[in-house]
């Protein structure tokens, strides 16, 4: 038996002892989610959930004094079945050189390791191994974090393929809708489905009651989108001014990316030669990296609310927080803001605010500590010490 599988039921098992009673956690520095810097506090948690938060006066039964402790971080945008392959190339899932079993394994490996870096709900967009990976997690059974999915990427299609597509996913348990609006950064991001079909999937999503997140590097795709009551616009490169003032009017999310684009660059041996990526590919890559920084304060002064999303592919699992580094570093913002995009703001955009996201009576007991303070220096998030989702910890200092 694989040890990552003894891990993956053991860690729950033995964490859920705790459970049985208050968990008294005493915090020196305490980061809630929405802005605030709290310090010398306790959180009391009864049933995997707030009921407390107070001057830290009781004997704790965790201790995390000298760290620095937030919500249990949220990323809106994965892929949790893409791995590297035995020869060290990308998969997305079995093919002619990887097992039904191996893409199993490398999932499970993906999201503990996403766990483990401090990320205790993702959003995952595009694969059907993602609806049992997140049953799973959700039940106990294997350790990982809370998993939204869409089940499938919708690409094409007549308008009324694209309703049954949405139909048919929601009966299958999907979370949400992703759409692709646009071709990909590497062919230029030429929007690739019509108005037409755009409305279909926006507004079926909407009368099936899920939310629609697209694939939009393009000002027309990610325009018709916003029009069409869609949730949130990903990647947005090539986005301009007029398009980012029309998503804060309509309330649209807006997730830029750093990490997938330089994870990208910095494994280009393993991902040449498969689909698109390809040497003229990988240019524009490159080239995109100081248009993302542009998109993304352009769209801060312009108001949008901006998500924490990493589009994390192959080699960028358990690499998540990385992206809260980039957005301080090449974009100028601001590391409360940067953390927030990764916590109360990807809460509400996941309809979620009410349960996880910030630090408040009621909500999960979800948390990440750090070494380090991020306000004074963001690349503390690579320095997770300890890691809470429900109230049962994963991770603790010296493990």
């Amino acid at each position: 038996m694989p040890s990552l599988f003894r891990t993956s039921i053991a860690l729950p098992f033995l964490a859920a002892l705790t459970m049985a009673q208050p968990i008294i956690v005493k915090t020196s520095t305490l980061i809630d989610g929405k802005g605030h810097v709290l310090t010398n506090k306790e959180i009391v948690i009864e049933g995997g959930r707030i009921t407390g938060i107070a001057d830290a006066t009781h004997r704790p039964t965790l201790d995390l004094s000298g760290y620095t402790v937030m919500p249990g971080w949220i990323d809106t945008h994965v892929h949790i079945t893409w791995f590297f392959n035995k020869d060290g190339r990308l998969e997305s899932g079995p093919s002619r050189t990887s097992t039904a079993q191996e893409a199993w394994w490398a999932a499970v490996e993906n999201v503990q390791a996403t766990l483990m870096g401090g990320f205790t709900t993702v959003q995952s967009v595009g694969a059907q191994l993602d609806g049992q990976i997140r049953d799973l997690t959700a039940s106990g059974a294997l350790s990982g974090p809370r998993i939204l999915t869409s089940l499938v990427q919708i690409t094409s299609g007549t308008p009324e393929q694209i309703r049954a597509t949405v139909q048919r996913e929601k009966a299958a348990g999907a979370d949400l809708v992703k759409l692709f609006a646009t071709a990909s950064i590497r062919e230029g991001g030429r929007m690739t489905l019509t108005v037409e079909q755009i409305n279909a999937a926006c507004g079926e999503a909407k009368a099936q009651g899920l939310r629609t997140i697209v694939h939009a590097h393009s000002t027309e795709g990610a325009r018709a989108s916003v029009l069409a009551g869609c949730t949130s616009i990903e990647h947005g490169t090539f986005l301009d001014d007029e398009t980012l003032r029309l998503m804060a009017e309509r309330g649209v999310y807006f997730d830029p990316n750093f990490l997938v684009l330089h994870n990208y660059l910095d494994n280009k041996p393993k991902f040449l030669g498969i689909g698109n990526y390809t040497e003229e590919g990988f240019a524009a890559m490159e080239k995109g990296l100081p248009l993302v920084a542009d998109v993304y304060k352009r769209a801060r002064k312009a108001n949008v609310k901006i998500v924490l999303g990493t589009d994390a592919v192959a080699g960028a699992h358990g690499r998540n927080a990385e992206e809260f580094i980039y957005r301080v570093k090449d974009s100028g913002d601001s590391p409360m803001d940067a953390l927030m995009s990764g916590t109360s703001v990807a809460a509400e955009s996941l309809g979620m605010a009410d349960k996880i996201g910030s630090i408040a009576e009621g909500l999960e007991a979800d948390l990440v500590a750090v070494q380090g303070n991020p306000l004074d220096d963001i690349t503390a998030v690579r320095h997770v010490v300890f890691v809470m989702k429900h109230g049962r910890v994963y991770r603790s200092p010296g493990n």
